[in-house]
């Protein structure tokens, strides 16, 4: 079955294919937050897309409905976090300088209180930023955007290693995950209201303000435009074949992508493995199937 255009979903249909971008609260697990999205929705599942520790707060896209399983494809993008950094010393006046020298890949093995094995693995920090100072140079409040999975508390720790005074992180908030950030974040209050103006009033304009879309979830991945005929074969198991594929965007080969239909709709989630601009052959194969 073909979705209609995003644009155009009534709220029933909105509900069993959206996104929440929550502003996720300190104290619960982000498992619970979406436990309590699912039931305010109505819905019968929705998942969270990159958890977060229950003290940290901030950017946690919640899916609802049938869009959990697009969750794989919001793990894939960069995260970016504001963190204190509680120094056991005064910074040295090189803070800056030795900040700059964790920019870049980065051995990493994670903590012993993880939910992962234990192993030695590479992420990469993009950007860290010193925002602030204290006026007793014992606390630093930095901005790190980096690969999805780096464990920012133990990146703390091998900062206060690295600058001589030991360290550990204090607060965290996430500030943005894949294409969402803290620009249109949604409170738990928000949605309630918006869900209780709708039900109470037939206002449907605060929901559709808190509630957006699946596809919004997929502006970060490379898109691959695909025929109405094409997306019925996808339906029924079929990969897409060249003749079925009508434009591609930035995509490079094995990049995961998302297929739409002209409309806008979401079709699917694959990977790249023919030339899109062929006459024949596969051009994309199945990972997540979303009709």
């Amino acid at each position: 079955m073909r979705r209609v255009a995003p644009e155009e979903r009534d709220i029933d249909a909105l509900r069993e294919f959206g996104v929440v971008n929550l502003d996720k609260p300190p104290g619960p697990s982000a498992h619970q937050v979406s436990a309590w999205i699912r039931d305010m929705v109505g819905v019968e599942k929705a998942a969270h897309a990159g958890t977060l520790d229950p003290k940290v707060t901030g950017c946690l896209p919640v899916l609802t409905g049938t869009a959990t399983r697009l969750a794989p494809a919001l793990l894939e993008g960069p995260k970016e976090y504001v963190a204190v950094l509680e120094l056991h010393a005064r910074a040295p006046t090189d803070l800056e300088t030795v900040l700059d020298e964790f920019e870049g890949p980065l051995y990493q093995k994670p903590p012993r209180k993880s939910a992962v094995a234990r192993r030695l693995r590479v992420r990469e920090v993009y950007d860290l930023e010193v925002l602030e100072l204290s006026d007793d140079r014992r606390r630093v409040l930095v901005r790190i955007r980096c690969e999805s999975g780096t464990y920012v508390r133990k990146l703390c720790h091998d900062l206060g290693l690295a600058l001589g005074t030991g360290a550990h992180m204090g607060d965290l908030r996430r500030s943005a995950t894949g294409p969402f950030d803290d620009a249109s974040l949604v409170t738990l209050h928000d949605l309630a209201d918006a869900l209780a103006e709708w039900r109470e009033r037939g206002d449907e304009t605060w929901l559709r303000d808190a509630l957006a879309p699946a596809e919004d979830a997929l502006t970060h991945l490379p898109s691959v435009t695909i025929a109405p005929s094409a997306a019925d074969s996808v339906a029924d198991g079929a990969p897409v074949f060249a003749p079925g594929v009508i434009d591609a965007v930035d995509v490079d080969h094995g990049a995961l992508v998302a297929c739409y239909t002209p409309n806008g709709s979401v079709v699917c989630l694959g990977r790249l493995v023919g030339d899109p601009h062929a006459d024949t052959g596969e051009v994309v194969s199945l990972e997540r199937v979303l009709v």
